[in-house]
């Protein structure tokens, strides 16, 4: 556990003495911010996957770095898991339309971006997201799951990777400048137990975590969470369409907690990867 408490406070700290110093940067600014604050905002990104290895290579040297970068290769889960991490969040989206309807007798506001458009980009974010996921799953998850088991393993997890974004909310320009902090760590914590699902079922498959980290940003915007010009906030200054996409990702984490698989766990090992003894989907 204590490696583990190592990792968070270390990622922080190399984040957040990132991103802080970007947003009195892009503050400051007249108009357009330097370069120098971009840069930092992407050297922060990676600050979870900088930590793990670094703490890996410490302690398990170049065998540990191989045990966990050999998941960021493709593993041989079915096809069906590739669906899975790409529809995910265009599925949460379809039910967030249909209830808003019959909530209120309207559509909600739907994004422009085209499929094309959208998938460019998944193919393109997909290795970005390694800066985030070989720390978050490729170290934090397994080492905590050897200790509070899968399911809860991931909502600690959540709650951590979703404070850890706290800077952006005061990051002008950014997607989650000025929108509801409570609302969205409630998101990440629910995003965090559908990739241990995921994770669970293919052996630990970065990859597969990477491209639904990646699908999930970039389908995320089919209905706009963000408030429109005068429309009031629901609750916590969120739009309906927000509250309502956090609620249908709680009722698929639910779900995805009740049947998360029985894992063997070599936390011992370097890479620190999972097993399923039982699948129960």
């Amino acid at each position: 556990m204590g490696s583990v408490f190592k990792f968070f406070a270390m990622t922080y700290l190399l984040t957040w003495s990132c991103w802080v110093p970007a947003v009195a940067i892009y503050k400051s600014a007249q108009a357009h911010p330097p370069a120098a604050a971009g840069a930092l905002v992407l050297i922060g990104t990676f600050g979870p996957a900088i930590v793990a290895l670094a703490l890996i290579a410490y302690s398990g040297g170049r065998a540990g770095l191989t045990a966990l970068l050999s998941h960021l290769l493709p593993s041989s889960a079915g096809p069906w898991w590739y669906v899975f991490a790409i529809m995910y969040m265009p599925a949460v989206k379809a039910a967030v339309a249909l209830s808003h309807r019959f909530a209120t007798g309207r559509w909600p506001v739907f994004g422009h971006e085209g499929p094309l458009v959208i998938a460019v980009a998944i193919l393109a974010s997909t290795p970005v997201q390694a800066g985030e996921e070989i720390g978050w799953r490729g170290y934090a998850l397994p080492r905590l799951a050897a200790r509070f088991g899968l399911g809860r393993a991931s909502i600690l997890v959540g709650i951590v990777w979703g404070v850890w974004h706290l800077p952006l909310f005061f990051l002008p320009g950014a997607d989650k400048y000025g929108q509801p902090f409570p609302v969205y760590v409630l998101g990440v914590t629910a995003f965090s137990v559908a990739i241990a699902w995921l994770y669970g079922h293919t052996q630990g498959c970065l990859l597969l975590t990477m491209l639904m980290h990646s699908a999930s940003n970039q389908t995320i915007g089919i209905i706009s969470d963000i408030l429109q010009p005068g429309q009031k906030p629901v609750a916590l200054g969120a739009s309906l369409s927000f509250l309502l996409t956090i609620a249908w990702m709680w009722v698929a984490a639910a779900y995805f907690l009740l049947r998360m698989p029985a894992l063997s766990l070599s936390a011992v090992s370097p890479g620190a990867t999972l097993t399923v003894q039982q699948d129960r989907s």
